[in-house]
């Protein structure tokens, strides 16, 4: 399965041309409601990317590669700073902001194009009936949106939320909800426990994501972070 992923995603890189200055401020079809904006392109915001019909495409180990590596492409070229992420069977959690030179509207939609063409051409790693399953679940999602691709795999909302870096305590927060997803739905006990998931780096392990962990200067709640997260079990009622 994971050859076939290589080839998948050395294709998409292959082919992925960088990001145009024109394209910066376009207002694209994925962030057409006046909800789902992105205002200020450089800022840090807090994006969730949901599968259609929520479909449970990341249960398997080679669709969560896709995601891993693609993230980590997108940071080494396409100028995505990365803060934090988590990874569901159905959606992915995302604190991130781009950097000067590139939008983050731009980043958003291409990464939903990148990742799109990868998980359609390793969709073979699905047995036969839960295949045709899903492929009629995505071609239905964009025939109902009117779209020209054939297949829609995310859907087109990513509900952006500000994040004021210097603020501690709110951003601490988003980093509380997005880490212990897993913990929530009782997958593992603790968030750093999660290796589909930035709770590893803030608990001082490495992760598979290259994440920037904000420096003291920047945000004081690292420290807070990472003791909390190595007391276990936590308390999330």
């Amino acid at each position: 399965m994971f050859d076939s992923f290589g080839t998948a995603f050395a294709t998409c890189i292959v082919s992925s041309a960088p990001l145009p200055r024109l394209l910066w401020n376009i207002n694209l079809l994925t962030m057409h409601h006046e909800d789902d904006v992105i205002i200020e392109q450089h800022a840090c915001y807090y994006l969730t990317f949901n599968v259609v019909d929520w479909i449970d495409i990341f249960v398997r180990p080679v669709f969560k590669q896709i995601i891993v590596e693609s993230l980590n492409h997108f940071q080494e070229k396409k100028g995505l700073t990365i803060y934090a992420w988590c990874l569901m069977t159905n959606h992915l959690h995302l604190m991130a902001q781009a950097d000067q030179g590139f939008g983050l509207s731009l980043i958003a939609n291409e990464f939903r194009k990148f990742t799109t063409k990868i998980i359609l051409e390793d969709i073979d790693a699905e047995p036969e009936i839960r295949r045709n399953w899903i492929m009629k679940k995505f071609e239905d999602a964009s025939a109902s949106l009117k779209l020209l691709d054939k297949y829609q795999v995310w859907q087109t909302r990513i509900n952006p939320v500000y994040i004021d870096l210097k603020d501690t305590d709110s951003m601490s927060e988003q980093l509380d909800h997005i880490h212990n997803n897993p913990v929530r739905v009782k997958i593992v006990s603790t968030a750093e426990d999660y290796l589909h998931s930035s709770a590893r780096d803030y608990a001082g392990i490495k992760g598979l994501v290259n994440v920037r962990i904000p420096d003291v200067q920047e945000a004081q709640f690292v420290s807070g972070n990472i003791a909390s997260y190595k007391r276990s079990p936590r308390n999330l009622s």
